[in-house]
């Protein structure tokens, strides 16, 4: 059933002209307008695609792009999927599984979170090199995952250390500060009480969101070597919270966003 999910959506598409992309690359929220950057091919709706979930949340356009970044094919997920919309871990990582069938071998992933590590302030970025999945939950948790890929995948190295270290050395050579750290993975869709964030503050994790843990599983699940890269949109202080602005989150995540961009670009170029 799900490998025939999975072909259905690969066929449409490659029968629409997604044809053998070498980047995958999902965008978060807040970040969207890499696009304005690819010499775009082809762009379709996901309502358009067969068994692809349908984006429900206002900053995510919901449409997967094709064409040409940095002198590579890339195909983009412009809008991605999060458990807390009631969908499936199948269903949020089902568009990795097609990039990936489309061809892809590496795969970037951009995400909004919020700052556990007080050391980070707003509008910087944190390359992530760990995680915490705190979302109850794995996508590789149905019968048949063993059809594509080994059931128990080792997650020793989830992100690719070569990929952060090429980020790296370019945004050193860009001027760019970029933190390195540990990404806590949670259900949302609420934010976290003061309790949680002492919590995550224990536990020792940098950085808080609701999203990407699922698509890492899934990409080392495959074999994906990935990179992901988080826009620290708020200041999570337990001892000094205030009322989150999600408005002001948005802008803060559009204001970091040209150096995200720089990053993916510069290192899209070496791969």
């Amino acid at each position: 059933m799900k490998e025939q999910q999975l072909k259905d959506a690969f066929d449409f598409l490659l029968s629409k002209g997604f044809n053998k992309p070498k980047v995958g690359i999902v965008l978060g929220t807040g970040l969207g307008k890499l696009i304005n950057e690819i010499t775009i091919e082809k762009e379709i709706s996901y309502a358009e695609i067969p068994n692809f979930p349908k984006a429900t949340v206002e900053f995510h356009s919901g449409k997967l792009i094709y064409g040409n970044l940095s002198g590579k094919k890339v195909v983009v997920m412009s809008g991605r999927f999060h458990l807390y919309e009631g969908y499936s871990p199948w269903e949020v990582t089902f568009g990795i599984r097609v990039m990936h069938k489309l061809g892809i071998s590496k795969l970037l992933i951009s995400n909004a979170a919020g700052a556990i590590n007080l050391t980070y302030k707003k509008g910087d970025l944190m390359l992530i090199e760990d995680h915490l999945n705190l979302q109850g939950s794995s996508p590789l948790a149905f019968a048949e995952v063993d059809r594509f890929g080994d059931r128990f995948a080792d997650m020793l190295e989830p992100y690719s250390k070569k990929l952060n270290s090429i980020l790296k050395t370019i945004a050193n050579s860009n001027d760019i500060t970029i933190h390195e750290g540990v990404y806590a993975g949670v259900l949302g869709p609420q934010l976290e009480t003061r309790a949680e964030y002492r919590m995550l503050q224990i536990l020792e994790a940098d950085a808080v969101g609701m999203s990407t843990i699922p698509e890492v599983i899934v990409a080392k699940h495959l074999g994906l070597p990935c990179a992901a890269i988080s826009v620290l949109t708020d200041e999570c202080d337990p001892k000094n919270l205030a009322p989150v602005n999600i408005q002001e989150i948005i802008q803060i995540a559009g204001e970091a966003e040209p150096k995200m961009i720089l990053l993916f670009k510069e290192l899209i170029k070496t791969l």
